[in-house]
């Protein structure tokens, strides 16, 4: 019974907010008819802007659909700017857990009592969010830490909204006109993996680790260290770090930091995270990264909670880097090639037609203001030109084109003239010059020579395999059939899908009668929600 309440707790939240209109009328129109008579459209919010109705909605839905938020956010291949936008200010802060189970959860996690392990163990906490919520304290030798803890039972509140929101996924893509381009499952379980890997703590300190030894000798990012003998999979201890977050401008200028530096310097860490460690930050908003300001002709930033961090694959890499000095050139015809080579446009594309429609959306961006130019914003356009083309992308690609769109964002407002073409092309141009030298490449391929080395005496066996089965017609076409499969679960589907219209024609009378005859009937509601539950899943697939 839980799950059918909370189901048309979110159904009724959806409806309140006009989210239904999202839905096409052609195919879910009767279903939006039958709710709308039990949960109308408030008036407050018929005049708001849909984007800011669909972030209303998730945050009274609770932390978990606003996780499903921010990740929605980072999609902006599959939303409108607006909608994306909106979704991209939600911000995870939810009312702490008592202190003293926090205390007993890190204790059984370590297996000790905490006096063992702290001196001092703050009750209020610093920061309290869906997944964990953080307490400062201080080990035996004076020095300060953080604690993060997960909360109690995460995990099975987790399972539980996941499923319903793939019962909810499993809706639109049979009610949705556009569900294959918006892959509803895929985002579900792109929510479910974050959510997960944000569970394990061991992970995000294994993640700031490795981030620390990149940067450690730099003066531009500082990232805390981890405490690994008091770090489990549910607490994560690391040090504490002090500072100023990075949109705090009014505090900023109090201190006399130099925001124009300061900008400059967030776009230069971003472009070697990207293309010199290939490990970057993917949750980079202000609330994430901080400004050391102990030394203010000297600041540098500090970055916080690495449960998402992002990486390419070593082609992709290259071709977004080629893709972005070409864009520098105003090249056209080679992003265009550059697109084609990478897989990421159908390789019988004319070279010319996508020339053209390259130069469609990049040269707009060129004839603005300097301080105008948005990379992020080329790149993301180029990226939903693929997507006309029915192509999936990788996630990282999306992922990375999210935290251009946020590190730019930081940036302008730190200093809202600064030219990012500038501040990009000489980093990118350095980076490039290193990976690809000479000395580079023989590096590489010294570390490769052992792996080469023993393929290499396989080779000649085996080219000679391949050209006797040549010579006399023995290549092998490995083919399989799943027809038979395929007739089996369309017999079993459409005996799945009479049965729920069966129940939903029920349930949908017996909901009429207990408005028409029974008055305020408490199961009306309970009634309703299974008569639309009933109708989405006898909705034919789409094929």
């Amino acid at each position: 019974m839980k799950p059918m309440l909370r189901a048309l707790a979110i159904v009724r939240t959806a409806s309140r907010y006009g989210l239904d209109e999202w839905l096409p009328a052609s195919r879910a129109k009767p279903l939006v008819r039958l709710f709308k008579l039990f949960s109308p459209t408030a008036k407050a919010h018929r005049g708001q802007p849909r984007g800011v109705r669909l972030r209303l909605a998730l945050q009274e839905l609770g932390p978990l659909f606003v996780k499903l938020g921010q990740v929605l956010s980072t999609r902006r291949d599959l939303l409108p700017a607006d909608i994306a936008d909106e979704l991209a200010g939600l911000r995870d802060q939810v009312a702490p857990f008592d202190s003293a189970q926090a205390k007993a959860l890190v204790a059984e996690a370590l297996g000790r009592p905490l006096s063992e392990v702290f001196e001092r163990f703050d009750d209020e906490p610093l920061a309290s969010a869906s997944i964990a919520q953080v307490h400062a304290a201080w080990l035996p030798d004076g020095r300060a830490v953080v604690v993060k803890v997960l909360r109690p039972g995460i995990e099975a509140r987790i399972g539980k909204d996941i499923a319903l929101m793939r019962l909810l996924a499993d809706g639109i893509r049979r009610l949705h006109p556009n569900a294959d381009k918006i892959r509803p499952h895929d985002v579900v379980a792109e929510l479910e993996t974050t959510l997960l890997a944000e569970c394990d703590l061991q992970r995000e300190a294994a993640n700031a680790s490795l981030m620390r030894r990149l940067w450690q000798d730099g003066d531009e990012l500082q990232v805390p260290a981890i405490e690994w003998n008091l770090t489990r999979e549910r607490v994560l201890v690391m040090e504490r770090v002090y500072g100023v977050p990075a949109d705090s401008i009014d505090e900023l200028d109090r201190l006399g930091i130099d925001r124009r530096a300061l900008a400059a310097q967030a776009v230069r860490i971003l472009y070697r995270q990207v293309f010199r460690d290939n490990y970057f930050h993917a949750d980079a908003h202000a609330g994430n990264i901080w400004v050391d300001v102990r030394e203010p002709a000297a600041a540098r930033f500090i970055a916080l909670d690495f449960g998402i961090v992002g990486q390419l694959s070593e082609q992709d890499q290259y071709y977004l880097a080629e893709n972005f000095m070409a864009i520098f050139r105003k090249d056209y015809r080679a992003i265009a090639r550059l697109h084609v080579q990478a897989g990421w446009m159908p390789a019988h594309l004319r070279l010319d037609e996508l020339e053209a429609a390259v130069r469609a959306v990049c040269e707009p961006y060129f004839t603005r203001p300097l301080s105008e130019f948005s990379i992020a914003e080329v790149i993301g356009k180029l990226l939903r030109t693929a997507q006309k083309y029915q192509l999936t992308l990788q996630p990282q690609l999306i992922l990375l084109q999210k935290t251009l769109l946020n590190t730019e964002g930081l940036a302008r407002t730190l200093d809202p003239q600064i030219d990012l073409w500038a501040v990009a092309r000489p980093v990118l141009e350095e980076i490039l010059r290193t990976r690809y030298s000479a000395k580079a490449v023989a590096e590489r391929l010294r570390a490769r020579w052992p792996e080469l080395a023993r393929d290499a005496a396989d080779l000649p066996a085996l080219l000679q395999a391949f050209l006797v089965k040549q010579v006399h017609g023995e290549s092998d076409i490995r083919m399989r059939s799943e027809d038979i499969a395929r007739l089996v679960a369309v017999s079993q589907r459409n005996q799945r899908q009479l049965f729920a219209l069966v129940l939903g024609v029920t349930a949908a009378l017996a909901a009429v009668t207990l408005q028409l005859f029974a008055g305020p009937a408490p199961w009306r509601y309970a009634t309703l929600v299974v008569a639309v539950l009933s109708f989405a899943a006898a909705w034919p697939r789409r094929p």
